[in-house]
Formats: structure tokens, sequence, C-alpha cells
């Protein structure tokens, strides 16, 4: 879990540049600060931004590590920054599709933070599937596909400059397309969340698209890359699985952190509450359970990092399974572990914990909202269940 000195210095560059700014919980709510404010403008300067983008690219070429170290920092404070959604989930479906074009097109300026990206994949039941998708795509005249259908929890959907659009394609496989947020056709709507910290839109599709990412769909024809699509969005979700593991453990860290300082500090029967032998024993799991949660999330990204996760996805070798895998796990158990050390927060904090002016009540939010976020933890349990019974 030792980080190297390059990763160090990132992660206090970013923490620096998070505290100067006064970058905390009970700042304005991303709705209202506009695409990413200044905030996001800041945090590009220092390539955050391009990390996962080869330098061909104009990015860091930087991996799963770098990544999770910037995300524990931003979920430390519950920084409304679109690092998941565009730089994690846009940008990783286009490298993972292998389309040399669109990487040239799309990911200098995602990598620059000029424009945001957005991965729109899911449906209403939020199940994150890689072999299903809330678009369907059907063949029109001239070669090219209408987009019709409705995407849900789509990150920073509604301001996104890059849409990319995962459909079912009449063969019934899966395509990735970049659409347009402009056009007609394509309509977007923030839809209001329990987090509000996390900006998420409903982006709904009737749209005809001539520019399929992978060569498999290349002039509008099936290209017979089978489960092409899916393989990019199953290694996409273990990207992103890596990244809100690493978001969620920098908030229960940070969470404990402060319920540490709160009960430190409250006097009770003419003591601080920290001294009672029942508190502590709360504390020291709470401890134990942060740091496990920690390491594993780290654990996980060095795994993904030494098998190259950013690659493009031509198909699932055990490489990746062994990422999947643990990426499984570390976000059923990072999100447990978040929701637990939400729950004590609010606890130990006693009556100031249920108000609306504390801070305790969005680490709540987060953590629930981040627990359902790619799958919930059942689902990534049952994932290695599986995998675990065949074998």
């Amino acid at each position: 879990m030792e980080l190297t000195a390059e990763q160090r210095a990132l992660r206090e560059a970013v923490r620096d540049l998070l505290r100067r700014r006064k970058v905390g919980p009970t700042d304005e709510p991303w709705a209202a600060a506009g695409a990413g404010g200044g905030l996001w403008r800041a945090l590009c300067q220092i390539g955050v931004a391009g990390l996962a983008v080869p330098e061909r690219y104009g990015g860091a070429g930087a991996g799963p590590v770098e990544v999770a170290v910037v995300a524990e920092e931003l979920g430390r404070v519950l920084a409304p920054a679109p690092l998941l959604g565009s730089a994690v989930l846009a940008t990783g479906t286009i490298l993972a599709a292998g389309d040399a074009d669109a990487c040239e097109r799309l990911l200098p300026e995602l990598a620059a933070g000029r424009v945001i990206g957005a991965l729109a994949w899911t449906g209403h039941s939020g199940g994150w599937d890689p072999a299903a998708a809330a678009f369907h795509a059907a063949e029109r005249a001239g070669g090219g596909w209408t987009l019709t259908g409705t995407a849900h929890y789509v990150l920073d959907g509604d301001h996104a400059d890059v849409l990319i659009a995962a459909a079912a394609m009449p063969d019934g496989s899966i395509g990735l397309f970049e659409v347009d947020p402009a056009q007609a056709g394509v309509e977007r709507q923030l839809s209001p969340s329990m987090d509000q910290t996390r900006r998420l839109a409903v982006v709904r599709l009737a749209a005809g698209v001539d520019r399929p990412l992978g060569a498999g769909y290349l002039a509008g024809r099936g290209g017979g890359r089978g489960a092409f699509g899916g393989e990019a969005l199953a290694r996409v979700r273990d990207l992103g699985c890596l990244a809100l593991s690493a978001e969620q453990a920098g908030a229960a860290a940070r969470a404990l952190e402060l319920t540490v300082a709160y009960t430190s500090d409250r006097v009770q029967f003419g003591r601080p509450i920290a001294s009672f032998q029942a508190v502590q024993h709360r504390l020291a799991g709470l401890h134990v359970l942060v740091e496990s949660a920690r390491a594993l999330a780290y654990r996980a990204a060095r795994v993904a990092a030494a098998a190259g996760a950013t690659r493009p996805a031509p198909g699932r070798d055990a490489d990746d399974r062994q990422v999947a895998m643990l990426a499984a796990a570390a976000k059923a158990y990072c999100s447990e572990a978040l929701a637990t050390v939400a729950g004590e927060m609010i606890q130990l904090h006693g009556a100031i914990g249920a108000t609306w002016e504390h801070d305790a009540h969005r680490y709540f939010k987060r953590a629930h909202g981040s627990g359902q976020l790619l799958g919930a933890p059942a689902a990534h349990l049952a994932r290695i269940a599986s995998a675990v019974i065949d074998g």
C-alpha cells in the first residue's frame, strides 16, 4: 500500500489544491456550480483529467493507482468534480473501444479538461450489466444507425460535451456510439438525487448517429466482433469500481477523523466521551474497517495497473478476470465500509449528527448513493460467487 514518490506528490498536490480552495462537503451543491466551476479547471491544470490517457493523446500515461490517489482525496471532501464520469468512464470507454480515430479526436480535449464526457449506459434498474444497454439500435438507409431509448444515472450527463452511448444491436451484441449532445433527438435532464454532490442525469435518445466506436461497426455494418462492446463495458465497469472504491475509502477515512475529533471534544459526565471504553471499541473497529477498505482498494488498483487495464478490450483474458474479481470485491467491501462509518458518524455525534447543518448527513448520503452506483454490493458479490462456482 506504499505509494511511490510521484504518487505521494500527486496526492499532496491535490490535497493542497482542495485545501487552498476550501473545498468541503458544506460547499454549494454541484448543481449550482455549473459545469465543474473553477474547481475542475484547477484540477485539470495539475493533470487530473488526463491521468489515464496515453501520452500520445495528450495525457499523463498513468494508470489506476494514480486515479485512485486522486479519487481518494476527492472523496475525503466529497468534492463535486466529474472525475468518475468523465476521466474514468467516458475516457475509459473510448480507450477500451480501440477506435484510433475517436481517440485522436476526443482524448486530447478530455485530457485537457476542455470538454466533459459522459457514458450513457444503464436503464432504470441501474444494473450496469455489460451485456445489456438502455438504448436500442436499428440499421437504416445509408448505413447509419438510429438509437432509441432512455439511460438513467448518467454521471454529468446533462451538461457533458461528449456523449458515449451503449446500445443493443440487432444481432444481440452491444455497440458503442459517439453521440453529439446538441443534435436533434437528444434530450437530457438533471435528475435530483439524495447525494447533492453527485450530478446524475436522464438521457433520452431518438437520434440517428453515424459514429460507431470500434472497428466492428464501421460503416454501419456488424463486423463479427460479437460481444466487443460488452467487453469494453465490462472493463470500464471494473475501472469505475476501482476509482469509486478509492473514493469511498477516502470518504470513510475523513468521516472517521471528524468523528474521533468530536468524541475527543464532547464532554459527558465530566470527561470526553472518547475516554469511555465502549466508544473506544467502536472507534477502533471503524479504524480497522477503514484501513482494510483502503488496502483492498489500492491492491485492486495495483493489480489492474500491472494487467494494463486501460488497453483496448479485444477479449477478456486471465488478467482481466483477476482484475474483475478484485474490482468487485473492492466495490462491495468499500461500499459497506463507508455505509458503516457514515452511520456510526451520525450515532456518535448524537443529536447534532442528525441536523442539516452538520456534515454527517452528507457523508451518509454519499455512502448510500455510491453504494448503488455501478452496482450494489450484493450484485458484485454475486459476480464473485459466480466466477468461483464456474471455476
